[in-house]
C-alpha cells in the first residue's frame, strides 16, 4: 500500500461569490423589498408597517450599510414584469449598489417560480444575496436553490389556487345576474347605493346624442370628430373621440338596461392573459338587469342599421341622413352628394347618381338639392299619416303577425330533430362499414342517400333559421316606425331627421323625375320634382 502524500490546505481568502478580500471587513449595503397585494385599508397598513420594520432591522445591524426599501403597493406578485418597485430594486443590485436584498418571504418576493428562480439567479451572477426573513434561507447558501425551488412552487401553486377562487366567485355572481361595471371607463352609469348601476343624466345625454346621431345617418367618424369638437370627453376621461370607442357604445347591450356577462375570460391565471369568450366558458345574460339609458326598440334598431351598412359595399360615409338612402333608377347605383360653386357665393349642396357620367351611356336622372328632398320628405309623410290612428293599427296588427314566431319556432325544432336522426344514420352506416357488416356498394349507397338527405335538411333549416331572423328584423323595424309615429304631436312641418330614418328605407329617382318613397312597412307614395 502506497504511503498517503503530504497535502497542505491553502485557506480561501476570498469570498466565493463577491470576490471581496476575507480580512477586509466592508460593510454589506442592505436594501428590503416590501409588498402588498391589494389596495385596501388593512394591507396598506401591512405595507406601511413592513416599511417600518425594514428600515429598523437593516439600521441596527452595525455590518449593514442601509440601502432603501423598495415598495409596491395593490400589485400582483405572479408577473414581476408589472413591478415598478422590484424592477428597479433589481436593476440596482445588477449595477452594483446593493449587495443583500432582504424580504419577508418566498411568495413576496414572486409566486411564480420561473421568475423567482431567474431573478435569483441573475442577482446570484452579480453577488447579490437574498434572504427570506421567514423562510430562513439565504440564496448564496448551498441549500438556498433548492430551498427556493420548493417555497416558490408552493407560493404558485397557491396563487393559483386564488386564481380559482375568484374565477369561481365571479363566475357565481355571473349565474346570480349580479350587474357590475367598469365604471371609470364606461360611460352614463355610477355605481349606485345598492351596488347596481345607476344614470349619471350628464353622461347619459351623451350616449343618447350618439345614439340619435347614428340612426340619423352619421358614420361612427363623423360623430366622433363631433364629440371631440364639442369637447365632451371619452369614456376614460380623455380629449379625443376614436371610431371603435363609438362603435363600442353604439353595440353595448347594457346601455339598453340589459346585461352579457363574461364577454371574456382569463386564460392563462400567471399570464393574466384574457380572450373573447367563443364558447369556451359560459356566458349569462341578464334582461333588465339595470335602469335603460337606450330605449331597448332604438337599441336593437340601431344594430340592424350597423349590420346594414357594414355589409353594404356601396354605402359611403354616413355624414348626412341622406347617405346610401338614393338609388338612381336608371343603373341602380347609389346617388351621392356633390358641391357646386364651392368657392362662391352661390355654392350648393346637389345630390346626384355616383355613376352618372361612367361608361358610354348618361344616366338621365336628375339632380337633387338637399331642400328638395326635405321638402317632398314632409309631403309625403303628411300624405302617409292622414290617418295616423289607422296607420299605428296597421303597424301593430303587422308587428304582432312578426312577433308570432310559434309556428316557425316548431318548424325548425322538428327540422333540427330530423338532422340529428339522420346524423345517428350516417354514423350507425359508417360504424357498420368498419364492422364489415354491410357490403361496400350497399354502404356507399346508402351514405350518398343520408348524406343527401341531411344536405337537403340542412338547407331547410337554415331557410327556416333565416326566415325567422328576418321577421324579428322586421319587427324591430316597425317598432322604430311606430314609436316615431306615435312620439309625433302633429304632422311635421319641417324635416325630422329620426323620422327620416324611421319610416324610410329608400328612395328611388326615375328619369321622367318620379320620386318613389319607399316606406319600411312596404308602402310606396310618388312624388315628382
Amino acid at each position: 500500500m502506497p504511503t498517503a502524500k503530504n497535502v497542505t490546505v491553502i485557506p480561501a481568502t476570498r469570498h466565493l461569490h463577491t470576490g471581496v478580500s476575507k480580512e477586509i471587513q466592508v460593510k454589506r449595503r442592505v436594501a428590503a423589498y416590501a409588498r402588498v397585494s391589494t389596495g385596501s385599508e388593512e394591507q396598506l397598513t401591512s405595507y406601511e408597517a413592513q416599511v417600518d420594520y425594514y428600515t429598523k432591522y437593516i439600521k441596527e445591524n452595525p455590518n449593514w450599510h442601509f440601502a432603501g426599501v423598495y415598495t409596491d403597493e395593490g400589485i400582483s406578485a405572479v408577473m414581476t414584469k408589472r413591478r415598478e418597485g422590484f424592477n428597479r430594486m433589481v436593476s440596482d443590485a445588477l449595477s452594483g449598489k446593493i449587495d443583500l436584498i432582504v424580504t419577508k418571504s418566498v411568495s413576496r418576493f414572486a409566486r411564480n417560480t420561473v421568475d423567482s428562480l431567474t431573478t435569483v439567479r441573475k442577482l446570484k451572477e452579480k453577488g447579490v444575496e437574498v434572504y427570506f426573513e421567514k423562510e430562513n434561507i439565504f440564496t448564496l447558501d448551498s441549500k438556498g436553490e433548492l430551498l427556493i425551488t420548493i417555497m416558490s412552487s408552493l407560493a404558485q401553486e397557491e396563487s393559483r389556487s386564488i386564481s380559482e377562487n375568484v374565477t369561481w366567485g365571479q363566475r357565481k355572481r355571473f349565474a346570480d345576474g349580479k350587474v357590475s361595471l367598469p365604471y371609470g371607463q364606461f360611460l352614463g352609469y355610477r355605481k349606485g347605493p345598492d351596488g347596481l348601476p345607476e344614470i349619471m343624466p350628464e353622461q347619459a345625454e351623451t350616449v343618447r346624442m350618439i345614439y340619435r346621431l347614428f340612426m340619423e345617418g352619421k358614420s361612427t367618424n363623423t360623430i366622433a370628430k363631433h364629440l371631440t369638437q364639442s369637447k365632451i370627453p371619452t369614456p376614460g376621461g380623455k380629449k379625443t373621440w376614436q371610431r371603435a370607442t363609438v362603435e363600442s357604445i353604439l353595440t353595448n347591450e347594457k346601455y339598453k338596461g340589459s346585461a352579457l356577462l363574461q364577454k371574456r375570460f382569463t386564460v392563462d391565471f400567471l399570464s393574466k392573459k384574457t380572450k373573447e369568450n367563443e364558447g369556451e366558458v359560459p356566458q349569462y345574460y341578464v334582461a333588465e338587469s339595470h335602469p335603460a339609458i337606450i330605449n331597448p326598440h332604438e337599441w336593437e334598431a340601431v344594430q340592424l342599421e350597423m349590420a346594414s351598412r357594414k355589409s353594404d359595399q356601396k354605402r359611403h360615409d354616413c355624414k348626412t341622413p341622406f347617405s346610401g338612402k338614393i338609388i338612381c333608377g336608371d343603373c341602380n347605383e347609389r346617388y351621392g352628394s356633390k358641391v357646386w360653386h364651392s368657392t362662391d357665393q352661390y355654392r350648393r349642396v346637389v345630390w346626384q347618381c355616383n355613376h352618372k357620367f361612367d361608361g358610354n351611356r348618361k344616366c338621365a336622372t336628375p339632380h337633387l338639392y338637399e331642400q328638395t328632398i326635405r321638402d317632398l320628405f314632409v309631403l309625403v309623410i303628411s300624405e302617409y299619416l292622414r290617418d295616423r290612428e289607422s296607420v299605428l293599427d296597421d303597424l301593430r296588427f303587422v308587428k304582432r303577425s312578426l312577433s308570432d314566431t310559434d309556428f316557425i319556432d316548431a318548424d325548425i325544432l322538428k327540422a333540427e330533430q330530423e338532422l340529428e336522426m339522420l346524423t345517428a344514420a350516417i354514423h350507425l352506416c359508417i360504424m357498420q362499414n368498419a364492422a364489415a357488416s354491410i357490403s361496400e356498394e350497399v354502404y356507399r349507397r346508402q351514405h350518398a342517400e343520408l348524406s343527401e338527405r341531411f344536405e337537403a335538411q340542412k338547407r331547410q333549416l337554415d331557410e327556416l333559421q333565416r326566415a325567422r331572423q328576418s321577421m324579428e328584423e322586421k319587427s324591430i323595424i316597425l317598432s322604430g316606425l311606430l314609436f316615431e309615429i306615435s312620439e309625433l304631436d302633429d304632422l311635421p312641418l319641417v324635416f325630422n331627421e329620426k323620422l327620416w330614418h324611421a319610416a324610410i328605407d329608400h328612395v328611388t329617382v326615375y328619369s321622367d323625375e318620379r320620386i318613389v318613397f319607399s316606406i319600411k312597412d312596404g308602402t310606396e307614395i310618388t312624388r315628382m320634382l
